[in-house]
């Protein structure tokens, strides 16, 4: 073969006569070698003929797929190898030809040589973790692998770091796409000319071999696709083919990461015409290729797309010059003939039939209608290839492959224009498939490389008619889910809109070609053509009228609706996304003046739409009742494109605008929408069910704002500045149904609306007309001013996120439009308006995320209620804000009262909108807020100080706008009396006000007490003639005007539609249709706006005559009103800006205000209370009650929860803590009282009623996790670093007591040493008591409760009844005395000998159980719950299972655990003194009772009782020494902190304190001669030598037992006779540190191997005794714990340096002792002195336990561990996590490493933290914790430079460590208190 290979390189073959016989196996290499060869010659064309025969035969598609996939050509084929043979081996073929002989890797290397590689390219798949620079991007769609995104310098850029949902490629090195700037190092452009040029052999047989390879795939394929049944391709079959060409595909996609020379080899063949035509047209004899073309020709069918034989003309042809290409099957809305809808393919059919006419119309010639859905002729492999992939539905494998194709330029080009050319059929294809969510995605994927390059869009616009096809396609969808709309006229409606309920909408179906079409429309040159294109912006607008309308509610009057549909979602996002968004997409780019002619287009064809959609829904001038569409986008559309036109395009507002009739009917629906959220808001719509409030939140909610409610509001300011301003006002208040109630009448009847709602619709629409008069956001605010006023009503709302800041700005909603949020501007803005409070921690553990708050300047001078209430989506919000504000009013002392919502200064206005003012100066407002005044003065029901406020606010509003051409003089001649006719003279505000009105005529019940005032005058006919005369007026008259109005300017010809009408004035009294039993009376008023005012003046400040003209003092303020811009204050403060207003702007007003001022007057009328007032009276009065009883019941019980408040205010802070007894007795009684917090009963404990305190039971592992050294270990972030826990406390001890059992006998051995390091029993306690027999029925209620706790009862678990903390026992408290004033404390004065004696005969009387009470029953079913809190692993160590030794072992070290869990709380040492936190709810003393009487069951043997070796001698036996089996463990091994437990444990409880200070007096000669022992091994031989030497001078000296040079001398001589020291060779001198030692180092480490003991001894004291801890300095901890525990003989003077020796106090003589024990082990270290040595020497300095060490950026951790493949499966998991503890890497949820139904994390938390799991959770950066059976979300980290969470990464932004966050995690580890501190606790089920 090499030679072969040789000879192919060197060009020359011998030639071969022929192929060898096609049975025989074939040499592969030397066939391709030899064709090669053939084929370089000049002339090649035997050799093209021999290639081709071959192939023919090797890619043969006669064994077709069928055989694999079944099928009737199954048994044709027959055939063997399995179906995957014979396609190996022709892959292998292929590989073989392509080398032409070589190796196929070198080949590939060499193609791989002339890659030129400027583009990355490189493609993923959804799940993928790409990035994206804003900073670099020029497409918003611009993406990064992460290999090029790390490479490139992206410091200080916007960047993130994203999951790519629908895949993606890299566009590293596109500079259509990014700066090249933000290329990486590999792609930073290479100038082509370095590359070489590629050999023309090297690709010669790819050339040849391709096309053939690419053909039979395609065949492949053919063959494959059975046409569905009915049911639709069962994706069964689909897939079963594709897994077959697996290999096949994936050759192609290898060949494609070849680089740039072989793409540009697939480019050829993939788009070669002439290639295709040859292999395919079926048109040769083969039969097989035959059959394919026709398999293709049905599948090309049954899609409903035809294949235009030549005879047909192809397609569009070259539209001529002016007409459209368009081709539609649409609806298009110019002239055309009504007729039925014919559709294109039948099963589109099914629901259109019936729709009622719709015009339509063809628009351009003689092209076949259907061309662009349905017709499709294919040239080349590439366009049938891409045809296969659709109907495949997208297999994943092709998508890769036709996108890893795209960076050659040519190819670019040609697929763009297949992919277009498909477009209609992959969207039919969508339509009607099942996954149509991962087809979208994978359609996206590829649309959107193409789309986002602007040259190639416009390319394909230009020569394929991208736009007709998109909008086409985009109608045709729409069309199979129409209706008829029931708006308006049900019957005889011709609208169609869409279903909303249809899949179509409701799954979003849609959005992958609105999401192209948004991304054409972002290039300008694209959307150009658009707006040029007079045929596409009708049909597009007859597209948006679809939607118009859509989701009609019809409110329910009668019963709630049965189902609450919820398909307004669907509606709310159809609108957002194919109507708003490309309507922004437009808007961008028409925002110069040279584009005017763009949006008169727009806008001509949107007012053609609305006139048809008048049209088509009959509609004339009342909008049907009870009914709402919150979705109007031609509405929209056209408000968007005029504010548009006004401030960027200077376009004249009028040339745009219809005629009066056009307007008035544009703004009844956006009104009607208006009145509806109030109503909805007065709960009018409640039968509708939740969605209906759902819906108004939506329509203002912060994504949607901006394209609904903004336009509509800026609409209807348009109409109301160029309509009546009468006829407007009278609209507004006939919408909000609020008519009736404007009577001066004190009773009404309202026919349309129900006395509840009648205050808040009487609110709402004076809150409109508010924000229609006050909002600029379209009248002439400049972007950042918006910006600005957006962030500050949100600021104001709540302090906010900066991610949610971020969230509620509306932003431009074109997602592409660039600019987005996070730009310059916004956080100039923010930093602007805002101060940043950073994340602070809140005791309690609720962890807090950086916030933004109003600067006081804010509050002070911009907050604006109008945009608040227009922001907010919750009415609460309205509230929250308004409280905000007085408590920053009360704080800076602005405003001590409760103020108002503040006047504002808005704005100038823009010039076009002056008109909108006039509402402001119409009589009909005027009268309006008049008859209010009235009302609200003489206390009419239904109104509230909200009315109050806004009508004053309308008042100043007017004020601040008046016309200035109000003369004094002019006005002064006619006077009031001169007009006879109507409530006003003229429509200026400001003479209006001082206008007094006599009478006024209304219609009233029968039953007010008007009438009955009146009948005397209402006798005499002339009376009321001449009371009429006198300026007698009524308000009814405001809906007949309106019509009346309304009529006049509809009947006007049309030449002077233009202009608008004064309305002549009409006081013709019409009434509505009124209720029979009304009558007319006249009330007497006189009075003016301004009278009133004042009089509303003395009534808020309730004084009378309290209102005194302030310009009468000082005249100045008239002249120069120095009238802030923004004021603060309440009604008193507004009434009276109003009124120095109103003076400074005309004399007669200040005049006659003066004049009002004089007269004195009258009492306001006295309120008369109502029934209905008494009831609320009474109510007020039950309520007061309530309260007081309520306050009564509070007060006693908080004197109970004092004490709790204590325990419970500070979980989080161990300091600093007020110490809280259990008990509450007083000093003289010995009996121990307790409260029960069930019953509230107080008593001692006894033995048949025993309280016990509430204990959470946990196994912990934190012990476990100590180290010796201070740095905690780091979390690995790479392979090199991984943690090894040899060294943790655990390990150690485990290594220890396997080392005993090794040598030992086992039941000494379990007694010599403490378990519980890992899943040792920690019990804590909130300190509350309760009966047992409480806790049992208390228990029961839980079982029997229905709601769903966070705990399982089952399993004991409950929560405190008084505290809610988490428990799940209880701990009997022992009957008897209190610690406190314990009878045994006294001392006293027997010799130490005699008490040894004592505690000897205590031990060895049998503990027999007490008699069967109700206590001991308790203390055993306790000691059960103990024994079952851990695991049996944690439990059983003995080499006898189920030993009694281990039942002792276990009890003991539960002591031992508590203990040193104390002392790792109170911070490793006992410096700090006092009784801690720990102290103040400990329950050691109880438990310490219980592990007493279950230890005195087992009586140790008194031969084995370790306390005879301490104290006494025994005749050494030297025969004895190691003759048993196994000995015991030697006293020197044994652990004495255990033997001290044990000694207390097996005393009868309560222990005297003399009997204890002995115990540890015996035990500490013990511990020091271990000090001396461990000492001793760990020096050089020198050192050992002199010191044996030095003591032994000094032995005989007087205090010879309490020095420590004598003992170590003696201990090293007696050492030295076992061969303990002789084994040390060189390598051991090498090993230890050569220290230097000094007395005083010595000195220190014999006090170091001690201390443990010695804290551990007085904490045990502490809770025994109940003696307080001494605080002390850490370098005198050992002598002030030495002299508390009495060791430390009293007369001790501290001058001289301490000496640890002299706490020593031998039972027997020291050296006689010290010698018993160094002959127990000479024995054993004779043989073994390497683990005789290892034994001594105990690690006693365990620092303290803490969490890995996690690095500063979080994406080191994610860089590394989010790729990290599974230890078990080796995939990379899904949900990976890492174990802060010990940095285990695990996956979550992971099924792959689910052992007997317990998955990784849950395993990992039982082995690791004996059922306590600490997870950080690497794709979500957040921390979870598992406890048992249960897990919390903890929260994170890591933060943002904000102070931000960042939860499932959706942000990307980069995270850092947040440390005191870290702080408090560890903390809560380390005290065990996550059960207590996080909430939000779930059952896990073993699957995490």
């Amino acid at each position: 073969m090499a030679a072969a290979a040789a000879a192919a390189v060197g060009g020359q073959q011998p030639s071969q006569p022929e192929l060898p016989a096609p049975g025989l196996a074939l040499d592969k290499a030397a066939t391709a070698a030899h064709l090669k060869a053939a084929l370089s010659r000049p002339d090649n064309r035997a050799g093209a003929e021999e290639l081709q025969a071959l192939l023919e035969r090797v890619l043969s598609a006669e064994r077709p797929l069928a055989a694999a996939a079944g099928g009737e050509d199954a048994a044709a084929a027959g055939g063997g190898g399995g179906p995957g043979a014979a396609e190996e081996e022709a892959l292998e073929w292929c590989k073989c030809l392509l080398a032409g002989g070589g190796g196929y890797d070198e080949f590939c290397a060499a193609v791989r040589a002339y890659d030129p590689a400027a583009l990355c390219g490189l493609v993923w798949t959804a799940n993928f973790v790409a990035y994206r620079c804003r900073t670099c991007g020029i497409s918003p769609c611009m993406s990064l692998c992460a290999e090029c995104f790390h490479q490139g310098d992206h410091t200080g850029h916007d960047f993130n770091m994203f999951r790519s949902q629908a895949g993606g490629a890299c566009d590293c090195g596109d500079s259509n796409v990014m700066r090249e700037s933000g290329f990486c190092k590999r792609h930073q452009i290479k100038s082509s000319s370095n590359i070489p040029c590629v050999p023309k052999d090297l690709l010669m047989m790819s050339e040849f071999v391709l096309p053939r390879f690419i053909f039979c795939l395609i065949q492949y394929l053919r063959e494959g696709y059975n046409e569905p049944a009915a049911d639709g391709p069962s994706e069964k079959d689909l897939n079963k083919v594709l897994q077959l060409l697996e290999p096949q595909i994936s050759f192609l996609e290898d060949l494609t990461k070849m680089g740039g020379a072989m793409r540009s080899v697939l480019t050829q063949v993939l788009t070669n015409q002439q290639n295709y035509k040859d292999l395919t047209s079926g048109l040769g004899e083969n039969a097989c290729v035959k059959k394919s073309h026709e398999k293709y020709l049905i599948a090309l069918k049954s899609s409903g797309l035809t294949y235009p034989e030549d005879k047909l003309v192809y397609g569009v042809q070259e539209p001529s010059a002016g007409t459209s290409s368009l081709a539609v099957q649409g609806f298009v809305g110019a002239t055309g003939t009504l007729g039925q809808v014919d559709s294109s393919d039948e099963d589109d059919q099914d629901g259109s039939q019936g729709l009622g006419k719709r015009k339509r119309v063809k628009l351009s010639s003689g092209t076949k209608d259907q061309s662009i859905m349905d017709v499709l002729k294919h040239k080349s492999f590439l366009e049938e290839l891409l045809f296969w992939t659709i109907k495949y539905e997208f297999p994943q494998k092709m998508v890769t492959f036709l996108l890893n194709m795209l960076p050659d330029q040519e190819y670019k080009v040609a697929f763009t224009k297949t992919f277009v050319q498909h477009y209609a059929f992959i969207m039919k294809t969508l339509k009607k498939s099942h996954e149509s969510d991962t087809m979208s995605n994978r359609i996206v994927h590829i649309s959107v490389q193409l789309f986002s390059n602007e040259e190639l869009a416009r390319q394909v616009t230009e020569e394929c008619q991208l736009l007709d096809i998109m909008v086409t396609v985009l109608l045709y969808m729409m069309e199979s889910c129409l209706i008829k709309s029931e708006l308006q006229d049900e019957e005889n409606s011709l609208h169609v809109v869409v279903n909303c309920g249809e899949a179509l909408l409701k799954n979003n179906t849609y959005w992958p070609l609105v999401s192209d079409f948004i991304n054409i429309l972002s290039h300008q040159s694209v959307a150009k053509r658009f707006l040029e294109d007079h045929g596409l912006l009708v049909t597009w607008m007859n597209f948006v009228s679809f939607f118009q309308g859509m989701n009609l509610n019809k409110r329910e009057l009668n019963e709630h609706v049965e189902f609450e549909s919820q398909t307004y979602y669907a509606a709310f996002a159809a609108e957002l996304e194919a109507c708003a968004q490309p309507m922004w997409g437009l808007l961008s780019h028409c925002k110069v003046r040279e584009t005017q002619e763009y949006t008169r287009n727009v806008v001509r064809y949107c007012l053609e739409a609305l006139q048809d959609w008048f049209d088509a829904i009959n509609f004339v001038d009342e909008p049907a009742p009870n009914q709402v569409t919150f979705h109007l986008p031609l509405h929209r559309y056209y408000a968007m494109f005029l504010s548009k036109a006004v401030k960027c395009q200077e376009l004249d507002l009028d040339s745009v605008l219809p005629d009066q009739e056009m307007l008035m009917k544009l703004m009844i629906h956006p009104l009607q929408i208006q009145a509806s959220l109030a109503e909805i808001h007065s709960n009018m719509w409640v039968r509708n069910g939740l969605q209906i409030k759902g819906q108004a939140m939506t329509y203002v909610q912060s994504h949607f704002c901006n394209s609904m409610i903004d336009p509509d509001i800026y609409l209807l300011q348009v109409c109301a500045s160029r309509l009546d301003p009468d006829y407007f006002i009278s609209s507004v208040f006939e919408r909000f149904k609020v008519v009736d109630l404007l009577t001066m009448a004190s009773q009404h009847q309202n026919t349309v609306l129900d006395a509840e709602h009648e205050r808040s619709m009487l609110e709402g629409a004076l809150t409109f007309l508010v924000i229609l008069l006050s909002l600029r956001l379209h009248l002439g605010m400049s972007d950042d001013e918006i910006l600005r006023a957006e962030m500050v009503a949100q600021l104001c709302m709540n302090d906010r996120t900066h991610s949610s800041l971020l969230d509620l700005i509306p932003e431009n909603p074109n997602p592409k439009s660039g600019i987005i949020p996070g730009s310059y501007s916004f956080e100039s803005v923010l930093s602007a308006v805002a101060d940043f409070k950073a994340p602070v921690f809140e005791p309690g553990g609720s962890m807090q995320q950086g916030m933004y708050t109003p600067k006081a300047e804010v509050w002070d001078q911009e907050f604006d209620p109008v945009m608040v209430i227009l922001r907010t989506v919750y009415r609460r919000d309205v509230q929250s804000a308004m409280d905000r504000y007085t408590a920053f009013l009360k704080q800076s002392g602005k405003f001590p009262g409760n103020p108002w919502p503040p006047y504002k200064k808005r704005t100038s206005l823009h010039p076009s909108y002056k008109g909108l003012m006039r509402l402001l100066h119409c009589k009909t407002l005027h009268i309006v807020l008049f008859t209010l005044l009235y009302k609200i003065l003489m206390d009419h029901q239904n109104l509230s100080e909200h009315v109050l406020c806004m009508v004053l606010y309308l008042i100043e509003l007017g004020l601040e706008n008046s016309a200035e051409e109000e003369s004094d003089e002019e006005a002064s001649v006619g006077g009031p009396e001169r007009c006879h006719d109507s409530w006003f003279p003229g429509s200026n505000l400001v003479s209006n006000m001082r206008h007094f009105i006599n009478y006024v005529r209304v219609r009233v019940p029968e039953t007010a007490p008007e009438v009955k005032r009146d009948s005397p005058a209402s006798t005499s006919s002339d009376n009321l003639g001449s009371l009429q005369n006198s300026g007698t007026a009524q308000v009814f008259s405001l809906v007949a005007e309106r019509r009346k109005k309304f009529q006049e300017i509809i009947n006007r010809s049309s030449s002077e539609a233009n202009q608008v009408v004064r309305p002549k004035t009409s006081s013709k009294w019409s009434a509505p249709g009124s209720a029979p039993q009304l009558t007319t009376a006249i009330l007497e008023i006189k009075e003016s706006i301004l009278s009133l005012l004042i009089k509303l003046h003395h009534k808020l400040s309730g004084k009378q005559n309290s209102y005194y003209p302030p310009w009468l003092d000082d005249i100045e303020i008239l002249i120069q009103p120095e009238i802030p811009k923004y004021s603060h204050g309440d009604g008193i403060t507004a009434v009276e800006r109003i009124l120095l207003k109103a003076a400074s702007q005309s004399r007669m007003n200040k005049r006659i205000i003066e004049e009002i001022c004089r007269k004195v007057t009258p009492p306001v009328p006295p309120k008369k209370v109502t029934a209905a007032e008494k009831k609320t009276l009474d109510k007020e009065e039950r309520r007061q009650k309530a309260r007081e009883r309520q306050q009564k019941l509070l007060a006693e019980f908080a004197s109970r929860q004092k004490s709790f408040m204590e325990t419970a205010m500070d979980v989080d802070s161990p300091e600093n803590d007020i110490p809280m007894e259990i008990t509450t007795a007083e000093p003289q009684v010995s009996e121990a009282v307790y409260d029960c917090v069930i019953c509230g009963q107080s008593g001692p404990s006894s033995e048949d009623r025993p309280t016990g305190l509430v204990v959470l039971l946990q196994a912990s592992s934190v012990l476990g996790q100590c180290r010796d050294n201070v740095e905690p270990k780091k979390l690995p972030i790479s392979e090199e670093e991984q943690i090894y826990p040899w060294d943790t406390c655990a390990a150690v001890h485990d290594v220890r007591l396997s080392l005993l059992q090794r040598y030992f006998k086992d039941s000494s051995c379990l007694l010599a040493v403490s378990i519980g390091w890992e899943g040792g029993v920690y019990v804590q306690t909130c300190g509350h008591t309760l009966h047992i027999d409480c806790h049992k029925s208390y228990m029961e209620s839980l079982r029997n409760d229905q709601v769903l706790q966070g705990f399982s009862v089952d399993k004991g678990e409950f929560t405190c009844p008084l505290c809610r903390q988490f428990a799940n026992s209880v701990l009997p408290c022992y009957p008897g005395s209190n610690v406190e004033n314990n009878p045994w404390q006294r001392p006293s004065n027997k010799s130490i000998q005699d008490l040894i004696k004592e505690v000897e005969e205590l031990q060895g009387r049998p503990g027999a159980f007490p008699s069967e009470t109700n206590l001991s029953k308790e203390m055993e079913s306790v000691m059960k719950d103990i024994k079952n809190t851990t695991q049996k692993k944690y439990r059983d160590y003995s080499k006898t299972p189920g030993s009694p030794d281990n039942d002792f072992l276990f009890m003991y070290s539960v002591a031992r655990t508590n203990l040193e869990l104390e002392l790792i709380h109170r911070g490793g040492n006992l410096c700090s003194g006092g009784a801690s936190t720990a102290g103040k709810r400990s329950c050691l003393n109880q438990l310490f009772h219980v592990l007493a009487l279950h230890m005195r069951l087992y009586s140790i043997d008194s031969e084995y009782n370790p306390w005879r070796k301490l104290t006494q001698l025994e005749e050494m036996n030297p025969q004895l020494g190691y003759e048993e089996r196994q000995p015991e463990v030697p006293i020197l091994y044994h652990d004495v902190t255990s033997l001290l437990l044990i000694q207390i444990l097996m005393m009868p409880q309560p222990l005297r304190k003399d009997h204890f200070t002995c115990i540890v007096k015996v035990l500490f000669t013990l511990l020091y001669t271990q000090a001396l022992a461990a000492l001793s091994v760990k020096c050089s031989e020198e050192d050992r030598s002199a010191w044996k030497h030095a003591g032994a001078l000094k032995k005989s000296t007087c205090d010879a037992e309490k020095s420590y040079e004598v003992l170590l001398s003696f201990v090293i001589s007696e050492l030295f006779k076992g061969k303990l020291y002789h084994e040390e060779g060189t390598q051991e001198c090498a090993m230890v540190n050569p220290i230097s030692w000094s007395p005083e180092s010595m000195e220190k480490c014999l006090q170091d191997f001690c201390l443990p003991f010695l804290r551990i001894t007085s904490l045990l004291q502490h809770h025994l005794f109940g003696e307080d801890l001494p605080s002390c300095q850490e370098e005198e901890e050992f002598s002030v714990l030495a002299s508390c525990l009495g060791l430390l003989p009293t007369f001790y003077q501290t001058e001289h340096p301490f000496i640890s020796a002299s706490c020593l106090d031998w039972p027997v003589p020291a050296f006689d002792i010290i010698t018993q024990w160094c002959f127990e082990i000479k024995s054993f270290t004779e043989r073994h002195a390497e683990q005789g040595k290892a034994l001594l020497i105990q690690e006693s300095k365990w620092k303290l336990p803490h969490l890995l060490q996690l690095p500063e950026n979080y994406n080191t951790i994610f860089q590394y561990y989010h790729r990290k493949t599974c230890s078990v499966c080796t995939k990379v998991p899904k949900d990976p996590a890492v174990c802060l503890v010990c940095g285990t890497f695990v996956c979550l949820k992971g099924l792959c490493c689910k052992q007997q139904s317990y998955c990784e994390c849950v395993l990992h938390s039982q082995n690791c933290g004996a059922g306590t799991g600490i997870f950080l959770l690497i794709n979500a950066s957040v921390i979870i914790i598992i406890r048992g059976h249960r897990f919390c979300l903890w929260g994170s980290v890591y933060l943002d430079a904000h102070g931000e969470e960042d939860r499932d990464l959706r942000r990307g932004k980069p995270l850092y460590i947040c440390k005191e966050r870290y702080k408090v995690l560890e903390q809560q580890w380390i005290s065990h208190t996550f059960d207590h501190i996080n909430k939000r606790w779930g059952p896990h089920y073993n699957g995490l």
